[in-house]
C-alpha cells in the first residue's frame, strides 16, 4: 500500500531577462549543485573537445592516489607535439607536478608522462579514460589519447558530457586547487619550472574558480570553466566559439542575475509523524536554483511504502520535486523508529492498577 502526499509551492519573482550572447557551436551553463542546465545550445552534437580532453586525464591521475610519488620520464614523451611543458626523458618529477603542467600550460608531454605512468601505457590509460567517462554518464563521449591531439586520433564529446566531466571533477577538492591556480612553480632533479595558467578568466573575471582550456586547428577554440558567486556554482563549456572567454563571461552573467538558489525542504524541518511511522527524514537539505522571472508550480510527492516493524534508517518512500510535469530531484525517505523501553512484568502489572 502506498500513501501519496502532495505540497504545492508557487513562486512569484517577476523579474527581466537580457538574452545572452553565444557564439559557440556548442554551448551549455550548468548548475554545478543540482545539474539543472540554464542555458543550451547545440548540446549534444559530438565535436573535437582539444585538450579539454586533460581534465579527464588530470581527475584520473589524482584518483591515482599517486600524486606525491616520483616519475621518472620515459621517451615516449618524444612523440608529444605542440603544447609542452618541455620535461626531459629521464628527469625525475612528481606526479602531482605533471598534473599542474597538464592543467596550467597544457602539456601535450605530461599528459603522456602521466598515461604510462598511472596505467603502465598510454593504450591501458585510454581505456580507463573511456570506462570513467560510461561510468559518469558521459554516454556521447570517445577518447583516443589522453591530450586531445586529432591529427592521428580524435577525441569527441558534446558540451553536456564535458560539463557532466567537470562536475564530476569539481567535487574533488585536489582538482579544484590545481585548476583554480594562477601560477605553481615545480622543481626537479634537472630544472625549476614556472608555470601560469592559460585560462585568462582567473585573472579577468572575478568569479572564476577554474577551468581548461584547448585549441587544435581543427577543433578551434575550446573551453570549460567554473564559477562561484555566493551560493551559486556555475559550470560553462564552449566547443569551436572564436570568443570563447568572452562567452563564459556572458554566460555567468546571465546566470549569476537571472537565478537564485531556493531551499526547497530542510532536513531537519522534514521530519514527521504519520499514519504509519513515528518520523521521516531525509539525509540532505534540497536546494535548486530558479529563475527570478520565472513563475514555476513546484510541488513535492511523498511516496510512502506500509512497511510493518520498520527499524531504524529503513527507506520507506521516495521525495520527488516537481517543476510542472518534470521531475526534478528525487531523494530517499528513511524512517527514525521511537525507542520504547521493554517494561518487566511486575512494572506492567503495577501500571494495570494505576
Amino acid at each position: 500500500m502506498k500513501k501519496i502526499i502532495v505540497l504545492l509551492f508557487l513562486f512569484f519573482i517577476p523579474y527581466r531577462i537580457s538574452a545572452v550572447e553565444v557564439t559557440a557551436k556548442s554551448a551549455i551553463l550548468m548548475d554545478q549543485d543540482s545539474g539543472r542546465i540554464l542555458y543550451a545550445k547545440d548540446i549534444d552534437s559530438k565535436r573535437l573537445i582539444a585538450s579539454t580532453t586533460k581534465i579527464m586525464t588530470a581527475i584520473l591521475a589524482i584518483e591515482s592516489n599517486k600524486l606525491d610519488n616520483i616519475v621518472i620520464v620515459k621517451d615516449d614523451i618524444l612523440k608529444a607535439y605542440g603544447s609542452n611543458i618541455y620535461i626531459n626523458v629521464g628527469e625525475k618529477i612528481l606526479l602531482k607536478d605533471l598534473v599542474y603542467g597538464l592543467m596550467l600550460r597544457s602539456g601535450n608531454d605530461a599528459s603522456i608522462a602521466i598515461s604510462s605512468y598511472v596505467s603502465k601505457n598510454t593504450t591501458d590509460f585510454v581505456k580507463l579514460m573511456n570506462k570513467k567517462a560510461q561510468e559518469i554518464g558521459m554516454t556521447n563521449t570517445y577518447f583516443c589519447n589522453p591530450n586531445g591531439l586529432d591529427e592521428e586520433c580524435e577525441n569527441k564529446s558534446t558540451a553536456r558530457d564535458m560539463a557532466i566531466l567537470t562536475r564530476y571533477a569539481n567535487k574533488n577538492d585536489i582538482y579544484k586547487k590545481i585548476v583554480g591556480t594562477k601560477r605553481y612553480i615545480a622543481k626537479t632533479d634537472l630544472k625549476t619550472y614556472d608555470w601560469y595558467n592559460k585560462n585568462k578568466l582567473l585573472s579577468t573575471y572575478e568569479y572564476t574558480t577554474g577551468g581548461k582550456t584547448g585549441f587544435t586547428k581543427k577543433a578551434r577554440r575550446t573551453l570549460v570553466t567554473s564559477a562561484t558567486k555566493g551560493n551559486v556554482n556555475l559550470i560553462a563549456v564552449t566547443l569551436n566559439d572564436p570568443n570563447d572567454f568572452r562567452t563564459h563571461k556572458n554566460l555567468y552573467e546571465y546566470g549569476f542575475n537571472n537565478y537564485k538558489k531556493y531551499l526547497i525542504l530542510s532536513k531537519k524541518g522534514f521530519g514527521f509523524k504519520n499514519d504509519y511511522y513515528d518520523n521521516l527524514y531525509i539525509n540532505s537539505d534540497i536546494y535548486y536554483l530558479f529563475k527570478k522571472d520565472e513563475i514555476d508550480n513546484i510541488y513535492i510527492k511523498y511516496k510512502l511504502d506500509k512497511i510493518d516493524n520498520p527499524k531504524n534508517k529503513d527507506k520507506v518512500g521516495v521525495l520527488e520535486v516537481y517543476i510542472g510535469n518534470k521531475k526534478i530531484i528525487s531523494e530517499d525517505i528513511y524512517v527514525k523508529v521511537r525507542n520504547i523501553k521493554k517494561e518487566n512484568f511486575f512494572r506492567r502489572i503495577i501500571n494495570i492498577f494505576k
